[in-house]
């Protein structure tokens, strides 16, 4: 017997399902069953979004996938306060590290300035810029 598969283009709802069902089956391998999003924000006084921080912590570490400041409000130490709150809490969570990727384009001396070492570049990834791949133990 034969299955004939259809590729294609996955919905929002689609990539939900992928991600819950490798959880699953990561937890039938790993004892340890941790799997938090743990995303911050930073409102004006207006209640507009100037700056977040998205991230989820896996197992013993936590995985920032975004961090942003509106470009009039940079400079201020939001991006600071962000990546802070955020090592409290991989902390208070019993996290060993905290691993993140960025561009040349973008703050790889930031994040070195709070520890973060390059553990992996690709060059030209985009064409003309350098992709980065930082981390930062916490002992």
């Amino acid at each position: 017997m034969s299955n004939t598969y259809e590729m294609m283009r996955g919905t929002a709802a689609d990539a939900n399902e992928v991600r819950k069902n490798l959880i699953a089956f990561n937890l039938q391998n790993v004892p340890n069953d941790v799997y938090e999003e743990v995303n911050l924000c930073l409102k004006d006084s207006a209640g507009r979004l100037i700056a977040g921080l998205n991230s989820v912590i896996c197992w013993n570490w936590m995985e920032i996938d975004i961090l942003w400041v509106d470009e009039a409000c940079r400079g201020q130490g939001l991006g600071q306060r962000l990546l802070e709150e955020a090592e409290s809490i991989a902390r208070s969570n019993d996290c060993t590290f905290i691993k993140l990727n960025t561009f040349s384009f973008q703050a790889p001396e930031f994040y070195k300035k709070y520890g973060f070492e390059i553990i992996a570049t690709f060059e030209n990834a985009p064409t003309g810029y350098t992709h980065y791949y930082l981390k930062k133990d916490l002992h």
